[in-house]
């Protein structure tokens, strides 16, 4: 059959253009093809032979989902090549990421009516999510600026306190800058970021760099415009910036005292050294997956709390995963006024719309099934400890990196579990979300109301 292109589109790739999630997914499937391919020949490898395929798909996905996780050892499996293809499919992973997620804001705003269009215009406050062109510089500028101003920090410390040559600083700072940024949490050295725990020069700019990146590109955006002025920040701004620093001073709190004893993970650092290794392993498990510890020496309820946080992740529109803290506190919040016994739902002077937390309801349940469901055939399959399984679950669905030990004994068939994980637990909230704003229908009527018993 021929089809006019200059004629009307037929039915079915319509459909398919009002749903773009459906082509962010197709890209991603695409990239982890091409990078699993790229590291699966001889070139990528050290040694003779090439990478095994299953270590070639997992550490595709892991990259391009910015996760982290690692199922051989990064510097001295891959050879150069594979070193760079590595950090290639990490930085399309972190940009097209921040990328898709703000364009699909723009697309759902433009399904929108006019009024509404003007209502979340006036809620953003000149955010100019309606400029498609803007949004793809400003996501550019902001990442490789960070990235840059990351990368001489962290090469001039190599360089100056590490006995590094210049050229090797530059590589590993470079390297891990990339790294932090885009919340991928891979790393030049076997031990992680141990080896830097007591060094505030290497701790701090990792911390900033993964910390900004989780934010999103919205409020990175709207505080450069608007940072003196916080009454004029969006409802989105300060939900994420008040959660997130919520979340990061209750985990740092409790990781410290909770590890101060701990001989194998912050007692064996100097009394001085241990709120710092504390405060970089709460960033981490935010979504980076860097370690100063050994997380798998870490107390039962240290991986509770990281549990919770791995979930809750970091901020929409960022390389952070998880569920996102937006959706978190919007949950949080419907409690309280649950609670309170008030009819509608309202945070800083603004009343939230139902079908945005019944959105996020949504989006919190679907990933909470998903984890339990892949919880439960891992733990069928090898028959591991639970909560060992749980950890490296949720690291994975929410693409943060950490593991508790447990990753490289599982056997193939559990690895591709996870890395189906990471694939659904990046593009998973981002998809889910703007296929709920898009398929948003108006009913013509309602049934009558029914009251059944709740608890």
């Amino acid at each position: 059959m021929q089809v006019d292109p200059t004629g009307p589109l037929p039915g079915y790739r319509r459909k398919l253009l009002r749903h773009p999630a459906q082509v962010v997914a197709l890209a991603f499937a695409a990239a982890v093809a091409l990078g699993t391919a790229l590291l699966w020949i001889p070139a990528a490898r050290r040694g003779p032979g090439g990478a095994d395929f299953v270590d070639a798909m997992f550490t595709a996905v892991s990259a391009l989902c910015v996760t982290g996780h690692v199922v051989v050892d990064t510097r001295e499996h891959w050879s150069g090549f594979g070193l760079v293809v590595i950090l290639a499919l990490a930085q399309v992973g972190g940009f097209g990421i921040m990328t898709s997620a703000s364009l699909l804001g723009v697309f759902a705003s433009r399904r929108l009516g006019l009024r509404s269009r003007m209502l979340t215009a006036t809620e953003s406050r000149g955010l100019e999510l309606g400029d498609v062109r803007s949004v793809l510089v400003g996501v550019v500028r902001v990442s490789l600026l960070v990235e840059l101003v990351t990368a001489v920090v962290l090469s001039a410390r190599l360089f100056l306190a590490y006995e590094a040559s210049l050229l090797d600083a530059v590589r590993e700072g470079g390297f891990l800058a990339v790294s932090a940024f885009n919340n991928a949490g891979f790393v030049l050295r076997s031990d992680s970021m141990t080896g830097f725990a007591t060094d505030l020069w290497m701790c701090g700019p990792v911390m900033t760099a993964s910390t900004l990146g989780g934010l999103g590109f919205p409020v990175l955006l709207e505080l450069r415009r608007r940072f003196r002025v916080p009454r004029e920040w969006s409802l989105h701004t300060k939900l994420t910036l008040v959660t997130s620093a919520a979340l990061t001073v209750f985990g740092w709190v409790f990781l410290t005292v909770n590890e101060w004893r701990n001989t194998a993970t912050l007692g064996a650092l100097e009394w001085w050294a241990r709120p710092l290794a504390g405060l970089f392993q709460t960033t981490a498990t935010r979504s980076s997956g860097f370690n100063s510890v050994d997380i798998s020496q870490m107390n039962g309820g240290s991986w509770l709390v990281m549990d919770v946080l791995m979930f809750i992740g970091g901020g929409s529109a960022s390389t952070a995963g998880g569920i996102k803290v937006t959706t978190f506190a919007l949950l949080l919040i419907v409690v309280f006024t649950e609670f309170r016994g008030e009819q509608s739902v309202s945070v800083f002077g603004r009343r939230v719309a139902e079908r945005v937390y019944r959105q996020a309801l949504t989006v919190a349940l679907v990933s909470l099934a998903v984890i339990v469901v892949a919880t439960l055939v891992i733990v069928e399959l090898t028959r591991a400890p639970v909560d060992a399984v749980l950890f490296e679950v949720i690291s994975a669905f929410a693409t943060v990196g950490l593991s508790s030990g447990l990753l490289m004994q599982l056997p193939d068939s559990c690895q591709v579990i996870l890395a189906v994980l990471m694939f659904l637990g990046r593009l998973g909230p981002i998809t889910l979300g703007a296929a709920l704003a898009l398929r948003e229908r108006r009913r013509l009527y309602e049934f009558p109301e029914g009251r059944p018993i709740i608890g």
